[in-house]
């Protein structure tokens, strides 16, 4: 009898023991080809991973010295996981020939939007992440500067103009949090550290008081936040659970009493960070 408490393992599952190579081959940066990759391999958190990736596959040559290396992987012990964004059909069919199991992301996709479109897709390499949309390119390198002019409240300049302000103790994820969203999106984000100085208040810090309407708050747990901090300045007051208990609840109390949403960043990546914040303040095009 099966006990129902315990997970149904399936005929392809691997055990947790066992590591399966992955190869993402891309014949440009290979960004796409990790992130989707990565985006389906978190769905077997039972099986091991041990990742290699491959860009700028872009020649006859280079597929061949690719295939020669998952090969020799192959004979070391079990077929590795090869996801691939590489176009040229001569380049997909090389690499086809290797010993593992193939996951092609684009050609099947690309076939799909030829038919629907009416038009065959250029083979040009690095479209999705070059230059491409030379306006667009530049809109996000003026994003990272304007980022790194305001970040940590160095700067006041400019911030009629910002999309979103991050305001938050220190080390709750502010710095990341804005760089993503400048370099993925081209947003314009500046942010603010909460420090003693700010507090007693009942309104937002001055510098950032006129634009409350765009303040975006980030919190943690207490434990997280000392651990962060211990690793920057170890048994300082700084650090201490008690700093940290009383910066976090003093932040949060800001929060609500200036209607500033916020998020606690503990469990959240940067991606899922910037993704509630562009949702909440209306940012997705």
């Amino acid at each position: 009898m099966i006990d129902p408490g315990l997970p149904i393992a399936s005929g392809r599952e691997a055990p947790p023991t066992v590591k399966r190579r992955a190869y993402f081959v891309s014949d440009s940066t290979g960004i796409t080809a990790e992130t989707v990759g990565n985006a389906l391999l978190a769905n077997f958190p039972a099986v091991g991973f041990v990742r290699h990736t491959i860009p700028f596959v872009d020649t006859i040559e280079g597929a061949r010295n690719v295939v020669a290396e998952i090969d020799r992987a192959a004979a070391a012990g079990g077929a590795p996981i090869v996801f691939t964004t590489v176009k040229a059909a001569g380049l997909r069919a090389v690499i086809g020939g290797a010993h593992a199991e193939i996951i092609d992301l684009l050609a099947g996709h690309l076939v799909e939007l030829e038919r629907a479109l009416g038009v065959t897709a250029s083979e040009q390499l690095g479209q999705f992440h070059g230059v491409g949309d030379v306006e667009r390119y530049f809109a996000r390198m003026r994003a990272v500067e304007y980022a790194i002019e305001h970040d940590d409240g160095q700067s006041r300049r400019a911030l009629d103009i910002a999309d979103v302000v991050i305001v938050a103790p220190s080390r709750c994820g502010k710095t990341p949090t804005t760089m993503y969203l400048a370099l993925q999106y081209g947003l314009l984000v500046a942010n603010y550290p909460l420090t003693d100085d700010d507090f007693p208040t009942d309104g937002l810090p001055r510098s950032v008081a006129p634009y409350a309407s765009r303040c975006f708050g980030l919190t943690t747990t207490p434990l997280r936040l000392s651990q962060v901090r211990h690793e920057r300045r170890p048994d300082s007051r700084y650090a201490s659970l008690e700093q940290c208990t009383l910066e976090l609840r003093r932040a949060e109390d800001l929060y609500r009493r200036n209607r500033v949403p916020f998020l606690n960043s503990a469990t959240k990546s940067v991606e899922e960070m910037s993704a509630v914040i562009m949702q909440t303040m209306h940012l997705r095009a």
